[in-house]
């Protein structure tokens, strides 16, 4: 059946054999327009997800939790069920089951934050086409449903190029880049070497210098590649919640544990856990993890089985965790049983040979995402890239790289896309010391003839934040929310300004 809009929208439909009429020759005729239902308890990610379906020319409804979505499906009729596993009121699987068993041809699509193969060969047994990790990245949402669509779930099938415009490349794989610079050699050699080793590693670095990618490199190079590969931020866990997240709970175990849940650890068994932040764990719960490394056994909280573990662990920190422990912030015996091997990854201003091969590296994804074929960067944006400080190191640039692939109306990216702040890189570089693997940016006495706006207002965001916390006595968690901030953000000021050394 084809499916014709008029001018005001509305939908003529028009059975097999039937004559088109000619007033509509020329409008643009959809052949089964498939129909998606989202279901999501996250409201921003279900109306963005939907948003940009509709765009792609799919038509979408959506639905906030588990019943909801199940009832919406009983009531009527989808080509495509994308869900989310973690749902408030269902898992995902539950969701898929009783949608199979209304539908069993229906194409199921799940969507987690964890990126668990164990969940995923669950979910796929189940009969879901696919699995699809967060964050979403457009392109491979879009190669997902097209794949799916198709009907080769091993196919590559690009999105079709928008306004007539020749389909891009297919997008680089989301690995770690092999650079030209020196110190990026030095680095190959290292992950090469301890890749193959069962090594625990602690990764140091900057804030978006790519420490989870080293860890996947790691662990792709390793014999667990074909095993589970699971991060965690430890600075987005509570200290009432880190347990759990990390080892797991029983049903029951605390208020508003409705089921068993598997922890971290459970989910990379056989294979290897990434912390990140590790150095913001408590200190109770860095003694229960010291217990579970030497004893290879772990219990889920309020349970009384032990569980054998085999894994391999890498943790990663922005700070000196040898410092830390002098210091009293971490345990000294944990740090040993991480330090079996450390890397420390370069800033990107001290990588500038780089600079070009990951210039072409976020542009070919940008393309392959926006669906443009912008052929490089103008000699004087490639300058600009070579010459600016880059605070935010790779995670900075890739979003320059795709602001201006977005703002880029030829066949190169021209100075004018630039944002202002490359345009005028007069800050103040922060000096770098990759022996202690920290950055600590102080500042002196302000001189009466060199007052200049910036410093000032510098100086009055450092006395603020030093004055709030000898309010609050040093509680972090206390003034972060105070100051309208997460920990993270509040941590790594401290150390910009140097209020870790001064109050600990």
């Amino acid at each position: 059946m084809f499916r014709l809009y008029t001018g005001d929208n509305c939908p003529v439909l028009l059975k097999p054999g039937n004559l088109i009429p000619a007033k509509f020759l020329t409008l643009q005729t959809y052949y089964d327009m498939k129909k998606i239902l989202i279901i999501d308890d996250d409201l921003d990610l279900c109306t963005l997800l939907g948003n940009f379906l509709k765009k792609k020319g799919y038509d979408t409804d959506m639905a906030f939790s588990g019943n909801k979505g199940i009832a919406k499906f009983k009531e009527g009729e989808y080509d495509m069920v994308i869900c989310d596993y973690r749902l408030g009121d269902k898992e995902g699987k539950d969701v898929l089951r009783e949608i199979k068993s209304v539908n069993p041809a229906v194409i199921v699509i799940i969507i987690t934050g964890y990126s668990d193969i164990k969940t995923a060969v669950d979910v796929i047994k189940q009969g879901a086409f696919d699995y699809i990790s967060k964050p979403l990245i457009h392109e491979e949402v879009m190669a997902v449903i097209n794949n799916a669509f198709a009907g080769d779930k091993n196919a590559t099938v690009a999105p079709p190029a928008m306004n007539g415009s020749k389909a891009p490349k297919a997008p680089p794989p989301d690995e770690f880049l092999v650079g030209n610079d020196p110190v990026t050699h030095q680095l190959n050699q290292q992950i090469s070497l301890v890749a193959p080793t069962n090594y625990s590693v602690v990764i140091y670095g900057e804030s978006g210098t790519g420490k989870e990618v080293v860890a996947k490199t790691i662990h792709k190079h390793s014999d667990r590649k074909n095993m589970p590969f699971i991060a965690l931020d430890c600075g987005t866990l509570s200290k009432e919640l880190a347990g759990s997240e990390l080892f797991g709970h029983m049903k029951g175990s605390f208020t508003g544990a409705l089921g068993d849940k598997e922890g971290h650890f459970e989910m990379a068994n056989g294979g290897t856990i990434f912390l990140d932040e590790v150095a913001n764990l408590s200190y109770d719960i860095q003694a229960a993890l010291l217990r579970v490394i030497q004893e290879r056994k772990f219990k889920r909280v309020g349970g009384v089985k032990e569980m054998p573990l085999d894994i391999r662990i890498i943790v990663a920190s922005n700070e000196n965790l040898q410092l830390a422990y002098k210091k009293g912030r971490f345990r000294e015996d944990l740090f040993h049983r991480f330090n079996e091997f450390s890397i420390s990854l370069p800033p990107l201003r001290n990588r500038k040979l780089d600079i070009p091969l990951f210039a072409d590296f976020f542009l070919q994804k940008a393309n392959y995402e926006l669906q443009k074929n912008i052929a490089g960067f103008s000699d004087e944006v490639m300058e600009t890239f070579i010459n600016y400080s880059w605070p935010g190191n790779l995670r900075e640039f890739r979003n320059v790289v795709r602001r201006t692939a977005l703002l880029s109306t030829g066949d190169k990216i021209d100075i004018s896309t630039l944002p202002a702040e490359l345009m005028h890189n007069d800050a103040e570089p922060v000096v770098s010391d990759y022996h202690h693997h920290q950055d600590v940016r102080v500042l002196e006495p302000m001189a009466i003839d060199s007052i200049n706006l910036k410093d000032a207002a510098l100086r009055a965001e450092r006395e603020t934040i030093l004055n709030l916390l000898k309010k609050v006595k040093y509680n972090k968690t206390k003034a972060a929310k105070i100051l309208n901030i997460d920990r993270k953000t509040l941590y790594n000021k401290m150390k910009s300004f140097g209020i870790d050394e001064q109050i600990e």
